[in-house]
């Protein structure tokens, strides 16, 4: 299989203003973070974007404004997934024409649908555009499990399925993805604490919403690793993963927002009802962040 994506992806945090708002000019600067340090993509409107708390049209703004501020730098992904067929579709179509280089699709939520039904949603929307598609997999919020088998006979049977993002936290099933479907399609682990392993496995790459935070250092990571020096690699990862760790361990939302305002960039708030970090998350991130400095200075 031909794969054109490949390394880190960004999965870009949604600033909002004091209005509530999203707020475009911090959104113009959180996509320059990322580029700036070197990433291979950046997503709009996924899982650390808030998609669940964002209107149609908040989804619209979102993936047009990244779109026009990435200006062909890197891949835009734009997540485009929905309740219904018929609403993914207009998204999907909406970011084709706007410029999107790759969709990504969640499977419907809230309402549990069989595999049956997953499947056939996934081949209506792929079918309804000509851009590569991205499965989203991410059981926990679908409750629906993309496995290897159905993953590879998607891709067999629908042209423009060429990647997933596996956000299973089954390293098993992400293994098997890597090393048994690599063949048609491309692997991106969407699990943070996985990107050392994934990437030293031939992921085809990582999809990291701690990429908002740290963007330099999984970006190095991944080139030592692609430079076979796994030695290096490791080196660093050890030094950036109590970072990765004290996000994911805290609020995750709330955490990338609270490093992003550490590091100068006020992102604003969650949207409501999810809160900012408590006290005590805000110092566990804060220091570990500190911790890092001292170690990469």
């Amino acid at each position: 299989m031909t794969n054109h994506l490949r390394g880190v992806l960004t999965a870009l945090s949604t600033p909002f203003g004091q209005d509530g708002a999203i707020d475009v000019e911090m959104l113009r600067r959180v996509v320059d973070r990322s580029i700036d340090a070197g990433v291979d993509g950046v997503v709009a409107a996924g899982s650390t974007g808030e998609v669940g708390a964002l209107s149609s049209e908040e989804r619209l703004l979102l993936i047009e404004t990244v779109i026009d501020q990435a200006r062909g730098r890197v891949p835009v992904i734009a997540q485009t997934g929905a309740t219904s067929t018929a609403e993914a579709i207009r998204l999907s179509q909406a970011a084709e024409k706007a410029g999107a280089d790759v969709l990504m699709l969640i499977t419907p939520y809230y309402e549990p649908l069989s595999l049956e039904e997953t499947v056939t949603y996934l081949k209506d929307v792929a079918g309804s555009v000509k851009l590569p598609v991205m499965l989203y997999n991410i059981p926990a919020v679908t409750g629906v499990n993309l496995d290897p088998a159905t993953v590879r006979a998607l891709a067999e049977e629908v042209p423009n399925i060429l990647y997933i993002k596996d956000s299973s936290a089954n390293w098993e099933q992400a293994l098997q993805l890597i090393h048994h479907h690599s063949d048609v399609i491309g692997t991106f682990i969407g699990w943070d604490a996985y990107i050392y392993s994934a990437l030293v496995e031939g992921s085809a790459g990582v999809m990291a919403g701690t990429a908002n935070v740290v963007p330099e250092e999984i970006v190095a990571v991944s080139r030592l690793i692609a430079e076979g020096d796994l030695n290096g690699a490791r080196e660093l990862w050890n030094a950036v993963y109590p970072v990765i760790d004290a996000l994911l361990s805290t609020p995750f939302i709330a955490s990338v927002k609270a490093g992003l305002t550490l590091q100068g960039l006020p992102v604003g708030s969650p949207r409501r009802p999810t809160a900012d970090l408590g006290s005590e998350d805000f110092t566990r991130v804060r220091d570990a962040l500190a911790a890092l400095r001292v170690k990469v200075a």
